[in-house]
């Protein structure tokens, strides 16, 4: 299978180990569908490499993927950055017990601050302190400035269009799936 070749500059694509997969899936299985091994496969590789990659900048800064996530919702949020801990975890996509003890643990280490809703008998809100939003800025600016290192080797025309792609896919994805929103690398 003869892949494209990239514009001059931007090196050559060549067959790699994933088209090394498909290309045996053919042979050994010729009536098995395997136009999806291209697609499928890189994306799962990339999430990995991306994933990995964002877990160590976060440990060379001191934190882990949930604490940035937490702080991260918060922030983005806007002023007051106070959410109540069931719209934390709407947002995150995770459980109560687990946002619980993502602000237990942010809470420790003061990046956050909790207390009763005004008026809501059980409802709880969570607030960034000055340190966590420090860190929170800090440490958006590193993940994200890494990020775009990683993708330089696409041009802003290639990752516009792979951008476009991406949302069509996860899109139409979603709708066959019957899932709503963005779950973290690995995690339901």
């Amino acid at each position: 299978m003869q892949t494209p070749q990239k514009e001059p500059g931007q090196g050559a694509a060549q067959d790699d180990a994933v088209d090394a997969i498909a290309d045996a899936w053919r042979r050994e299985r010729p009536q098995t569908p395997v136009t999806s091994i291209g697609v499928v496969t890189r994306i799962w590789q990339l999430a990995k490499h991306f994933g990995d990659d964002r877990r160590r900048v976060l440990a060379e800064a001191g934190l882990d993927p949930a604490t940035l996530d937490l702080l991260s919702v918060l922030r983005r949020s806007g002023p007051p950055y106070t959410l109540s801990t069931r719209e934390l975890a709407e947002q995150s996509l995770v459980t109560a017990g687990a946002i619980s003890q993502r602000v237990a643990r942010a809470e420790r280490d003061e990046l956050v601050t909790r207390r009763p809703a005004p008026g809501r008998s059980r409802a709880v809100l969570v607030a960034l302190t000055p340190a966590g939003h420090d860190l929170v800025e800090r440490v958006v600016d590193q993940v994200l400035s890494r990020e775009v290192e990683l993708l330089d080797g696409l041009t802003a025309e290639q990752r516009d269009i792979l951008t476009e792609l991406l949302r069509t896919l996860l899109g139409d994805v979603q709708e066959k799936l019957n899932v709503r929103g963005v779950s973290h690398v690995g995690h339901a």
